[in-house]
């Protein structure tokens, strides 16, 4: 009950940031790709290939950009395992569907670092995410990407990213515990 109240609340705080934004001067951008999730149960995001989820990589988000720098992105998640996948080392004795909603905030540096390559762009991003594996969890998520923009307007790119999700209750979660994500995944201007 406690973990579906913290998802109302999330949803209905982010929901509540995208109604309020003035379509003046904000800038509206969509996503969809590919996504792998790595759950070796370890802190490396590297691994073997048969420890990671690729079944059923479905990447959608939408994210507005503000002010200088800033966004705010909301993204959905759709993957599964199969039976004989590995989970933490674990192998899978039936298949399972990945599901995850994450809201996170995001900072572009790139122009930081390279201010006159307006073709990439570097960010870093924060939040949090509720995902379902077996059981469902709340985490606190954090990663980073590049942008690559395929155009001088900057309307239409693509973007890699990967994001380490921290769940709450990872020691007593089973199969939904830590995990990595990582994404490829077509952006382009709405």
């Amino acid at each position: 009950m406690r973990k579906l109240l913290l998802l109302t609340v999330l949803i209905t705080l982010t929901l509540n940031s995208f109604g309020q934004a003035s379509s003046s001067d904000k800038e509206w951008f969509a996503s969809v790709g590919l996504n792998a999730v790595n759950s070796q149960g370890t802190r490396s995001p590297f691994g073997g290939m048969g420890d990671w989820a690729i079944n059923v990589p479905i990447s959608l988000g939408v994210e507005l950009a503000w002010t200088s720098g800033l966004s705010i992105e909301q993204a959905f998640t759709l993957n599964s395992f199969a039976e004989g996948d590995k989970i933490d080392g674990i192998e899978l004795q039936e298949d399972y569907t990945y599901l995850s909603f994450d809201t996170h905030a995001k900072y572009y540096f790139g122009k930081h670092l390279f201010p006159s390559a307006d073709w990439i762009d570097f960010y870093a991003n924060a939040g949090v995410g509720f995902f379902k594996i077996d059981d469902t969890n709340i985490s606190m998520n954090l990663g980073g990407g590049v942008l690559f923009w395929l155009n001088r307007r900057q309307t239409f790119g693509i973007r890699a990213q990967v994001i380490g999700k921290f769940a709450f209750d990872h020691s007593d979660s089973g199969l939904d515990n830590n995990h990595y994500q990582t994404h490829i995944q077509a952006i382009f201007a709405l």
